[in-house]
């Protein structure tokens, strides 16, 4: 009888529920903050080949410029 009130003791006690929200909020708090920053990364690496397109898109402009100078 008195294991059975153990086990019921246990269920009804609820001391251990305050750390474990704050747990599954710390969880929640780093999966967002990997969400974000894998979002933040891809739009880092598509900023910076636009500007690689950009500024080889330049040079290769002056380039022609310069060729098309020279051989007048």
């Amino acid at each position: 009888m008195r294991a059975v009130q153990s086990i019921i003791g246990f269920y009804k006690e609820e001391h251990g529920q305050g750390g474990i929200e704050y747990i599954l909020i710390v969880g929640g708090i780093i999966v967002a903050a990997v969400v974000v920053l894998g979002i933040y990364n891809q739009m880092v690496k598509s900023t910076g080949s636009t500007i690689n397109k950009s500024a080889q898109n330049a040079s290769d402009t002056i380039d022609n410029s310069i060729q098309n100078n020279i051989n007048i």
